[in-house]
């Protein structure tokens, strides 16, 4: 809901601040004050064309903020999300700011953002009866989503929008298939030439590092043998050998030991020397017995190794990476054998379709039923309202197939006078008559559908009397579920709120201003007073007032 309002230097408005509350609230004052002020500013918040002429004189540049509490609105949050705006404490801010040249720019949480932005946050949050843009009723999509609420169709409507979408994806699936057969038929041969290429080297492919390993003790066991035999001459077989001069050093160490037993240490470490040599010549000679020169096996794995190096620089990969690469390769072909069975895929798409069509019968036969009791309740409201012999319908007019909303578009059309054939909502009432239908089909869906905040700029304009108080009624009973600003010259309405603003226009050696003030109970007297009786207030028309307000 709109929790507080912020006007700065906007045509007479210097600087408002205003805080609202749940329910309703009815905003007055004398003809010429300013009322539209607010409502014409909140539009401005909601993403409406500026103008330069909006800045008050003088001033740089006009601004206007809106918050609003936006708890309980998942739908919005997602929207939130996606859009790259973040909310903290359920709490959002649209902020406009118009310089005095006409250029303007808009922030959402005070992040930059375009007006089709703020228009898609204010589709969610607020709805302005009357002259302004802001009117839902006058959307295809929003009296679909009425109605589907009134008919308690939103999980069935869910169901159909899901079953469309498999549907579409099976048809897409098949067409594909079928306008890319010879592409298709291009890759599977490419792909299989690919495997059998890959598959020629077997098991090899995962074994690269091995393979490597092995190509390079064959390519040097020249090497490897001689600097082998180097390695034993050194540690054994030489005559400088270094277990012959471990032996010796031993014996002479034991000598020493004889006179100095402190030497005993030594001793051993000397002792772990010679094992440890005597360990390593025993490696290289069983190392020794594992060499010899096989050209054979060597030729063998040029030609293996060469071939990896070709298909890797034909794939564009490592060596190591052929083996992932066949893998790849053969899930692609298991996909395309798949997608190439066209009667199966004709199968899945017309069963995905018969799926949707259900589901999509099941939603028209709760939307038939919801539409006729729905226009009836309309239609009653409306001759309560000053509208007697209008009529209100819903149509449901047929699609030749399914829709992602179902089998039919949804559409309100109003006849505000008897004889008149019914048309669409906005095309044949004036501005007070669609505001007075729009408050009977809100009055209707008060506790189903809807944003949650309601404003009514020209509800009453034409009418008085009994046509008010039941106006007035309607309001608060609204308000009751949503929260609801009413603009109003009527005292039966400005009766019924639950709480009460008046605008008041005052001049100064600065100009003019409009000024905005919460109303307290006994000034709501006077105010009521005042739209009694008019500028002389009198004992009885405070009487009067008084009792307005009580009943």
């Amino acid at each position: 809901m709109l929790r507080h309002l912020s006007i700065r230097n906007y045509l007479l408005a210097e600087s408002v601040e205003l805080d609202f509350e749940p329910g309703l609230t009815v905003l007055t004052g004398e003809t010429g004050a300013g009322k539209s002020i607010l409502v014409d500013a909140l539009a401005l918040a909601l993403g409406d064309r500026a103008e330069a002429g909006v800045v008050r004189p003088g001033a740089s540049r006009a601004e206007i903020a809106a918050e609003f509490h936006i708890a309980g609105l998942p739908a919005f949050a997602a929207w939130l999300d996606n859009a790259g705006f973040g909310s903290e404490e359920d709490t959002l801010i649209l902020r406009r700011v118009i310089d005095a040249g006409g250029r303007s720019r808009a922030f959402v949480n005070g992040s930059a953002a375009t007006l089709t932005q703020l228009k898609e946050a204010a589709e969610h949050l607020i709805d302005i009866h009357g002259q302004h843009a802001h009117h839902a009723l006058l959307r295809a999509d929003a009296q679909r989503a009425m109605l589907d609420a009134y008919a308690r169709a939103d999980d069935a409507a869910a169901e159909v929008a899901q079953a469309w979408r498999q549907w579409q994806q099976a048809r897409r699936r098949r067409v594909e298939s079928e306008t890319s057969g010879q592409a298709r038929h291009i890759e599977r041969e490419g792909l299989q030439l690919a495997m059998e290429e890959l598959g020629a080297l077997g098991d090899d492919l995962d074994r690269w590092e091995a393979l490597q390993s092995e190509h390079a003790r064959l390519a040097h066991v020249t090497a490897l043998v001689e600097g082998n035999q180097a390695l034993l001459d050194g540690l054994d077989e030489g005559e400088a050998a270094v277990t012959v001069q471990l032996g010796q050093l031993a014996a002479r160490l034991e000598t020493l030991r004889a006179l100095d037993d402190s030497l005993a240490d030594v001793a051993g470490l000397l002792e772990t020397a010679s094992a440890d040599v005597a360990e390593a010549v025993h490696a290289l000679r069983r190392y020794a017995g594992q060499l010899s020169f096989d050209p054979e096996r060597l030729a063998e794995l040029d030609q293996r190794m060469a071939e990896m190096h070709r298909l890797a620089r034909k794939h564009r990969v490592r060596p190591d990476a052929l083996a992932a690469l066949r893998d790849q390769f053969g899930a692609r072909l298991a996909e395309l054998a798949a997608s190439e069975d066209l009667d199966a895929l004709a199968a899945a798409e017309e069963q995905a379709e018969r799926t949707c069509r259900a589901a999509a019968q099941r939603l028209s036969a709760q939307r038939r039923e919801a539409a006729h009791a729905l226009a009836a309740e309309v239609t009653a409201a409306m001759r309560e309202l000053a509208l007697a012999g209008g009529h209100f319908d819903i149509v449901l007019l047929p699609l030749q197939e399914p829709r992602a909303y179902g089998l039919e578009d949804v559409e309100f059309r109003v006849a505000s006078h008897p004889g008149l054939a019914p048309g669409p909502l906005g095309k044949v009432a004036s501005g007070g008559e669609l505001s007075r239908v729009s408050l009977a089909i809100q009055t209707a869906l008060s506790g189903v559908a809807g944003v949650p905040t309601l404003i009514f700029d020209e509800v009453d304009v034409g009418i008085g009397g009994g046509v008010a108080e039941a106006v007035g009624r309607r309001l608060a009973r609204l308000g009751e579920t949503r929260q609801v600003l009413v603009i109003t010259h009527l005292p039966q309405v400005a009766a019924r709120g639950a709480h009460h603003l008046r605008v008041a226009r005052r001049a100064s050696g600065e100009g003019v201003t409009s000024a905005i003030e919460c109303l307290d109970a006994a000034a709501r007297v006077e105010e009521i007073a005042r739209m009694l009786g008019g500028a002389t207030l009198t004992a009885t028309t405070r009487q009067h007032a008084a009792e307005m307000l009580a009943g």
